[in-house]
């Protein structure tokens, strides 16, 4: 099979549906899966998107499209070897792991690694490589697989604490445990709201910090033969969250430069552990005056683009998606630049539909700068991310504010 990943020097594929192009498998056809699939086909890659439900977005622009439960080793394994795909490109979290890592055994190629997407499916995997294998600074943290560990790791680490899945995405199932009262029904969401056959929650210390960013860090393959891959950095995005879900996110986000340079050291620790090639989103904590030494706490890293990322579609010169497609592919990545000064801010529904319908698009778009990305969901309920808005500013200020009322002027009814 062809390994689009070992051709740096001579990139060289045929066009897609001709028989001779390469093709590259989505597990996980969302949004973010989208934007990749966009900048593949770009470059003139075959696109297959698979995913548990029809007519998720990347579907929508691939060549093909597979649905399957991805937590099914059967199925995903024939999807796989029906498709003989170039190169096999994680999206989401819930997978049949160990099916990727027998796949990549016999020699398919799965980004970054099948190893790296088993440790960071879930938080009990990449937290103890971070803390105890490589001695990163991390909140204090138990694990529980029934409610009376997890009473015993709430009264070891105390109240206030955070509670998760240890597998999950996009805040569900996260609850902040303030007094006695919350602790039963942080419980219950958190068990109810896991994915996948481990239904583990992580119980954590509540770490008091003053900026919450994400690194987007790419491992690439080196030009030179035989080097190690090359790690880049985009400049730092800051975000807010709310229900453990990600509202706004703004690029750059200001740090002190001795506080920069140990955010780099930490993501480039983490993501030499796991190997392989490609655009890690690494979630960091900061504490402290930023006119003094700073304490910097690593959080979590997603070897795919980040959410918090789409800001990029705006403020620099590539996207995170462009650079994801361009590493995975054994593309130069050249210089990253930051255009100007962007942010980026949710379109979230308001209500349960199987038909949402967007309104107040042509206001939006009055906004100076502003653009939309509306991720043609086929279904919507309370909350569920339906699309984003972007801007740009003289100001990081200015861009938040920009994109915050290009959001509010559209409705998902």
């Amino acid at each position: 099979m062809a390994n689009v990943a070992n051709q740096a020097e001579s990139v060289a594929w045929g066009t897609p549906l001709s028989g001779q192009g390469q093709r590259l498998l989505l597990l996980g056809s969302g949004e973010l899966g989208r934007e990749v699939a966009l900048e593949a086909m770009r470059l003139g890659i075959e696109v297959i998107a698979v995913d548990a439900y029809a007519n998720a977005p990347a579907m929508q622009v691939a060549h093909r499209s597979h649905v399957l439960s991805m937590l099914d080793g059967r199925a995903l394994k024939q999807v796989i070897e029906q498709e003989r795909p170039s190169l096999i490109v994680p999206e989401v979290e819930a997978l049949a792991t160990e099916t990727l890592l027998e796949l990549e055994a016999d020699g398919w190629t799965v980004i970054p690694t099948a190893l790296a997407t088993r440790l960071t499916m879930d938080r009990e995997g990449i937290r103890r490589l971070a803390a105890e294998k490589l001695g990163l600074p991390t909140s204090p943290y138990r694990f529980a697989a029934n409610e009376m560990e997890y009473r015993d790791a709430i009264a070891t680490i105390g109240l206030p604490c955070v509670v998760k899945p240890v597998m999950s995405s996009s805040g569900k199932g996260q609850s902040l445990v303030k007094t006695d009262a919350d602790i039963d029904s942080a419980w219950t969401y958190a068990f109810e709201a896991g994915r996948g056959k481990d239904q583990r929650v992580i119980i954590e210390g509540f770490v008091k910090f003053d900026t919450e960013i994400t690194l987007l860090t790419v491992r690439s393959h080196p030009q030179v033969p035989d080097a190690q891959p090359t790690t880049h950095f985009c400049p730092p995005i800051g975000h807010r969250q709310q229900d453990g879900d990600y509202r706004e996110s703004w690029q750059p986000c200001a740090l002190n430069p001795k506080t920069l340079t140990k955010c780099q050291e930490i993501a480039k620790a983490i993501t030499d552990a796991l190997g392989g090639v490609g655009l890690f989103g690494v979630e960091l904590f900061i504490a402290g005056d930023p006119n003094q030494a700073q304490i910097v706490y690593f959080s979590e890293v997603s070897p795919r683009p980040h959410d918090t990322g789409m800001v990029t579609m705006v403020s620099q010169n590539m996207s995170e998606f462009e650079l994801h497609v361009r590493a995975i592919t054994g593309l130069p990545i050249g210089d990253i630049e930051q255009i100007r000064p962007g942010a980026s801010a949710v379109i979230l529904a308001n209500d349960t539909s199987n038909s949402p319908v967007f309104t107040g698009v042509a206001a939006a778009l009055t906004v100076p700068t502003s653009k939309l990305r509306l991720f043609g969901k086929p279904r919507a309920h309370k909350n569920r991310r339906m699309g984003v808005a972007l801007a740009l500013g003289d100001t990081v200020e200015e861009a938040r504010q920009r994109a915050r009322d290009c959001a509010e002027r559209v409705q998902v009814h």
